[in-house]
C-alpha cells in the first residue's frame, strides 16, 4: 500500500497543504523546524493514530486553532488501483473523529489497518537505551499493526488497569485495617478481567516476539560491520517460578511461553494476583500483568542496555525496525517505510546498507535536514520544505 494524496488542515505548522505522494522515494528536505518531519508525523498518525515525537495530541494541533484535519489517499497496491480515503479530525480535550471513504466511524481505532506503516526516527534509540515503556510500545505497536483488534483489547485493559489500581489505592489508605469479604470479591472480579485481558495481550506479544527473533538476527548482521548476534527476549513479571505449585504454573516452567494458550495465560496471570494481593493493597499499584513487562535486547552474551557502543545501539534500533517491516512483509501487507531523520545519525557504512535494505519497498517517505545525507541508492521525488511551505523541485510551493 502506498499514499496517494497528503492533505492536512491546522495540523501543526501547517494552516493548509496539499501534497501529492506516489509508489517508490520520496524525500523532504529542509532545515530543522520548517515543517518536514510534521508531514510524514501526520501519516503517521493516520495509520497508529499515535505520534513518535509527543505523548498528547494537543501539540499536534496549529496554536490558534480548534482542531486538526489530517486526510490521506491510500492505493491498496502497485497493481491493485482500488483505493481508500481516510481522515481524522483531532480535537484536544474531546473525542477525535474519524471517516473511511467519508463515511463516519463510530471509533477512531476502527480506523486501523487501513494504512500501515513502519516508522524509523532518532527516538528509536529509547526502544534500546530507554526504559521498559519504550519497549513495550515498540511491541504493541508492533502488534496492533499486525491485528487490529488487539487495540481494542489494549484499551479496554488500560481501563480495567485504572480502575484496578484506583481500588488498590483506595485499600492502601484503609491505615492497617484487614480488608473484608467484599473488598476480596471484588478483587477477584477485577483480577479475572485484567487476566483476561491482560493474556490476550501477553500471547499476541510472545506470538510476535518470536517471529521477531529470527528476522531481528538476519537484519543486524546486514546492518552491522560486525558479527554479534542479536536477540530479543520477553521478561515477564508473572510468568516465572510459582510460589506455589499448580498445573498451569508447572506448564510454564516446561513449556516455552509463546506455546501456551490464552486461557492459560489467563489462570497464571490470575494466580500471581492472588499471591502478591498483600503487597498490592499494601502499595497500592497493580505489580502483575503485561504492563509490568519488558523485552531483554541483547548482543551475543552482552544486553544491550549499558553494554552496547553507541554505534551498536543505533544498529540494533534499526534492526528492530527492520524486523518489524520484514514480518509485516511476511503477513502479507505492504507498509508504508518513513525514516524520519536517520541518516544523519548513522555512518556512511550503515547509511549504505539501510538504504539497501529498503530500497524495495512500496513507498518510502524520508525527511532530512541536508539532501547529501540520503544515499544516492534512494533517488525519487523531492520536495523542499521551508516556513510550513512544500514545494516540489522544479515547482511552485503549497503554502502551509
Amino acid at each position: 500500500m502506498f499514499v496517494t494524496h497528503l492533505s492536512l488542515a491546522d495540523f501543526r505548522s501547517y494552516r493548509v497543504v496539499e501534497v501529492p505522494l506516489e509508489a517508490g522515494v520520496t524525500v523532504f528536505t529542509g532545515a530543522n523546524g520548517q515543517g518536514k518531519t510534521n508531514l510524514v508525523e501526520a501519516v503517521e498518525f493516520l495509520a497508529t493514530l499515535g505520534s513518535h515525537r509527543v505523548a498528547s495530541e494537543a501539540p499536534l494541533v496549529r496554536a490558534g486553532a480548534e482542531r486538526a484535519i489530517a486526510r490521506a489517499r491510500v492505493q491498496a497496491g502497485l497493481e491493485d488501483t482500488r483505493s481508500l480515503l481516510l481522515e481524522i479530525e483531532i480535537i484536544p480535550g474531546r473525542a477525535n473523529k474519524a471517516s473511511l471513504n467519508r463515511g463516519p466511524l463510530r471509533r477512531p481505532r476502527d480506523l486501523l489497518g487501513a494504512l500501515r506503516v513502519v516508522l524509523f526516527s532518532p527516538e528509536d534509540l529509547a526502544i534500546v537505551k530507554g526504559d521498559p515503556a519504550d519497549r513495550r510500545r515498540f511491541i504493541d505497536e508492533l502488534v496492533t499493526a499486525r491485528w487490529p483488534r488487539l487495540a481494542g483489547v489494549r484499551a479496554d485493559y488500560d481501563q480495567v488497569l485504572r480502575q484496578r489500581s484506583s481500588l488498590l489505592k483506595t485499600l492502601s489508605g484503609r491505615h492497617g485495617r484487614v480488608a473484608g469479604d467484599d473488598v476480596a470479591v471484588t478483587l477477584d472480579i477485577w483480577d479475572a478481567q485484567l487476566a483476561a485481558l491482560g493474556a490476550e495481550l501477553v500471547a499476541a506479544r510472545l506470538a510476535t516476539l518470536a517471529e521477531l527473533a529470527p528476522l531481528l538476527a538476519s537484519a543486524y548482521a546486514d546492518i552491522a560491520p560486525t558479527n554479534n548476534l542479536a536477540a530479543a527476549t520477553y521478561k515477564s513479571s508473572a510468568l516465572q517460578a510459582p510460589l506455589e505449585p499448580s498445573p498451569v504454573a508447572e506448564a510454564v516452567e516446561t513449556e516455552p511461553l509463546h506455546t501456551l494458550t490464552v486461557a492459560e495465560l489467563a489462570a497464571q496471570l490470575e494466580l500471581r494476583m492472588k499471591e502478591r494481593r498483600g503487597e498490592e493493597i499494601a502499595r497500592g499499584v497493580c505489580l502483575v500483568g503485561p504492563h509490568r513487562d519488558d523485552i531483554t535486547l541483547t548482543l551475543g552474551d552482552l544486553p544491550t542496555k549499558g553494554y552496547a557502543s553507541h554505534g551498536e545501539s543505533w544498529s540494533m534500533a534499526l534492526a528492530l525496525r527492520l524486523a518489524g517491516f520484514a514480518l509485516l512483509r511476511a503477513d502479507g501487507v505492504e507498509p508504508v517505510l518513513i525514516l524520519d531523520d536517520v541518516f544523519a545519525e548513522l555512518d556512511e557504512t550503515r547509511r549504505a546498507r539501510l538504504a539497501e535494505l529498503i530500497a524495495g519497498a512500496e513507498q518510502v517517505l524520508i525527511t532530512a535536514a541536508v539532501a547529501a545525507d540520503v544515499p544516492p541508492a534512494l533517488s525519487g521525488r523531492r520536495f523542499t520544505v521551508q516556513n510550513a511551505t512544500v514545494t516540489a523541485d522544479g515547482e511552485g510551493g503549497s503554502d502551509g
